[in-house]
């Protein structure tokens, strides 16, 4: 039975295996901040907050940080602090990800594309649940600028229009 073990490797403790991932359509090892947004767990992802990665792993970084946070801005405020935090960070870098974003997304045809960001509509909302309108006007008029949508029927024009409903009911 032991020369199983040893076979397969159980029960001994390995390093583990080396990832890699396509950036720039070359196969790359992945670093720390590919390991932690692919985690899910906010702490490793902010712990790598800090560290150089390729464009498109920032923008799941912090996105995945955001999206988190978002998820439990209500129950604590510091969370909710850092999830607008991280989210502006993610907005004010975008323009610099978007190249490599639209490198990395391509259609049947080879146009590039950029994939979903929810951070755009978390941030809106956040802002909105603040009685800040004017900010989570500015959000979605961003977001309209990259062409981006938010899954929703009317997009970010709509959700603009909302925005502006619960603005006049709250004065």
């Amino acid at each position: 039975m032991r020369w199983l073990s040893k076979l397969f490797g159980l029960g001994e403790a390995k390093e583990p295996a080396e990832r890699y991932t396509l950036r720039d359509g070359k196969s790359r090892r992945t670093d720390a901040a590919f390991d932690a947004w692919t985690s899910g767990d906010l702490s490793q992802m902010l712990a790598a907050l800090n560290t150089p990665t390729h464009p498109v792993d920032r923008h799941y970084l912090l996105q995945s940080i955001v999206e988190i946070t978002y998820k439990e801005r209500n129950k604590n405020p510091q969370i909710r602090q850092l999830c607008e935090q991280v989210a502006r960070m993610h907005l004010t870098e975008f323009s610099q990800l978007t190249k490599p974003l639209l490198a990395q997304n391509k259609d049947n045809s080879g146009r590039g594309f950029l994939p979903r960001v929810s951070t755009f509509q978390h941030l809106a909302t956040l802002l909105t649940e603040d009685n800040r309108f004017e900010e989570a006007v500015e959000v979605c008029e961003l977001a309209i600028k990259y062409d981006l949508h938010d899954n929703t029927q009317g997009g970010f024009e709509e959700r603009i229009e909302r925005i502006r409903n619960k603005q006049r009911v709250s004065s």
